[in-house]
């Protein structure tokens, strides 16, 4: 223990400097942090033991989807289990990066870029996914009659595909300006494997494209929820039932949608606490990636009644057998 321990030191001190310029600043390059073997090791078993569970949970939510029929034709719970599955698609890839930043700390570029388009692509499908589901619940309260006919199967499917369309169309410039700018050895060097090591010249496309999106998708909320809520008052409905859900979606959201101001987050906490800069960026991690994806299961899946039944039934059955 004590050699990994000493070996742990030596070869962080070496290859984190590199790190600490692209994060602190070309002249700041002397400020050099380092970790404990003994903090890195607890924060990736912290990692990997909230991975497992959360993935766990979605993976539960995402068998009792596809063992029942109901749920397999409702646009509701298609949306729902589109954003489960991104979720654990976008859990496993940021946790195996973060796994990778700690153990090996660099790694091939264009290994680096396909881990990255999958990952900042589901991270991107959160919010758009989010909104999507707010319209569905908006036509569903406001439009009763004619749910059936404007909320299809096939309309949702479609719909998924444009989440996925407006993802990928977000991050392709940055892919074509990386190939037009860095020359062809590029992509067999070794690089600490983050958007900004990597994507170095799409600053300020990102910061654009991140306004829009925050910008469009809170409308969206405001507009569909308000309305849904005007409409549960206007007909005597569960008003208290209806603010709480649009409580929870807010809050969710307001997590989700934490990623595009990440970097500010990031310069206030290495302002106020340089020296504990990892433990910022992981802390981070946590609270915008993480969170977020614990929470979807709690507000789409064991809240709705009818999807809570058969869970509990499946759950049971699992008890019973074992």
């Amino acid at each position: 223990m004590v050699f990994c321990e000493q070996y742990w030191q030596g070869y962080r001190v070496r290859d984190l400097r590199t790190l600490n310029e692209s994060l602190v600043g070309r002249n700041s390059s002397a400020l050099l942090f380092t970790e404990t073997y003994s903090t890195v090791v607890a924060k990736n078993v912290v990692l990997v033991a909230l991975c497992i569970s959360i993935n766990y949970i979605n993976g539960t939510l995402v068998h009792t989807f596809t063992k029942h029929q109901l749920f397999r034709v409702d646009p509701r719970y298609i949306l729902f289990i589109h954003l489960v599955l991104n979720d654990i698609i976008q859990l496993s890839l940021s946790g195996l990066l973060i796994a990778i930043w700690y153990i090996f700390n660099t790694i091939n570029v264009s290994f680096c870029c396909l881990l990255l388009v999958i990952a900042i692509c589901t991270t991107l499908n959160t919010p758009l996914n989010l909104a999507c589901m707010a319209v569905e619940c908006y036509v569903a309260v406001c439009f009763p009659m004619r749910y059936l006919q404007i909320c299809t199967v096939k309309r949702t499917y479609i719909l998924i595909g444009l989440i996925w369309g407006a993802s990928a169309i977000s991050i392709l410039p940055d892919i074509f300006l990386l190939v037009i700018v860095e020359p062809p050895s590029f992509f067999h060097t070794r690089v600490f494997c983050m958007r900004d090591t990597v994507f170095r010249s799409s600053i300020q496309k990102r910061n654009t494209s991140h306004i829009i999106c925050l910008v469009v998708v809170w409308l969206t909320l405001f507009f569909t929820y308000f309305n849904v809520l005007f409409a549960a008052k206007a007909a005597n409905a569960d008003v208290k039932k209806a603010r709480n859900t649009l409580l929870l979606h807010g809050f969710q959201l307001l997590l989700c949608m934490m990623i595009y101001i990440r970097p500010l987050f990031q310069a206030a906490l290495l302002y106020l606490f340089p020296q504990h800069i990892y433990d910022s960026r992981f802390a981070l991690y946590v609270l915008i990636q993480v969170m977020p994806r614990f929470l979807s299961p709690i507000i789409y899946g064991v809240r709705d009644k009818k999807f809570r039944n058969y869970l509990s039934r499946y759950l049971m059955c699992e008890v019973k057998s074992s």
